[in-house]
């Protein structure tokens, strides 16, 4: 998604990464899409028989078109997706990702996850080169708060209990989601400088970890540090 001028080239873009079988009209991934001008859907194909490898190279050459600091929005098995893309697409620190909303991992590596999804096994556990939150729910079928909580901690990743919303997609009747736009907007797009210069990890990661904190003083979510 490229920018008609420089300003606008600076300003992030918002790619939503959806899971098995896509994200259908009342997902607030779709919602997003059509509300924010800044959000745009990686097409990852093969939405019913989901292949490892083709989507983490759609995810790549989705995230090498922007012409923008990248922040990816992903959910289910695009959160899976996305620790796949970074371990075998690894980028520097100064890369294009500058941070990542990961909703509702599916645990794909436990004995009755779906035939569509094994072959995204076994789950990257690296830390992601970028500041990241990863937001769960109590009574998910697709994972329990304990593995979401684990996979947080390998991933360097900040962590939101959301309590029991189940697998945080339409049917949890989350609507356009508050709640993570303002997560997106109060902290992955200002955790670099105003000038499109990512901070350094470090930093960056404190950052988030303070702005979660203070959401989940204010109520809506309940937070945890990993």
């Amino acid at each position: 998604m490229a920018s008609s001028s420089s300003n606008e080239a600076l300003h992030p873009t918002i790619l939503t990464v959806p899971g098995l079988n896509g994200s259908g009209p009342s997902h607030w991934q779709t919602l997003w899409e059509q509300r924010r001008p800044d959000t745009v859907r990686v097409d990852l194909g093969m939405w019913h028989t989901p292949h490892r490898n083709s989507w983490v190279t759609k995810l790549d050459q989705a995230i090498r078109r922007v012409e923008a600091p990248v922040v990816l929005a992903a959910h289910s098995l695009g959160c899976i997706a996305v620790a796949w893309w970074a371990e075998l697409s690894p980028q520097l620190p100064d890369g294009p990702v500058v941070g990542a909303l990961l909703v509702a991992p599916a645990d794909v590596d436990r004995p009755e996850a779906p035939a569509e999804v094994k072959g995204f096994a076994a789950t990257p556990r690296l830390r992601l080169p970028f500041p990241s939150i990863v937001v769960a729910s109590r009574d998910d079928p697709w994972i329990t708060l304990e593995r979401a909580r684990g996979l947080a901690a390998d991933w360097g990743s900040e962590f939101i209990d959301a309590g029991e919303r189940g697998h945080l997609n339409a049917d949890s009747g989350l609507g356009d989601w508050r709640a993570g736009q303002e997560l997106l907007d109060g902290v992955l797009l200002e955790s670099f400088e105003a000038g499109g210069h990512g901070t350094a990890p470090t930093e960056a990661r404190s950052l988030v970890a303070r702005e979660v904190r203070r959401r989940a003083g204010s109520g809506g979510f309940e937070a945890h540090g990993t």
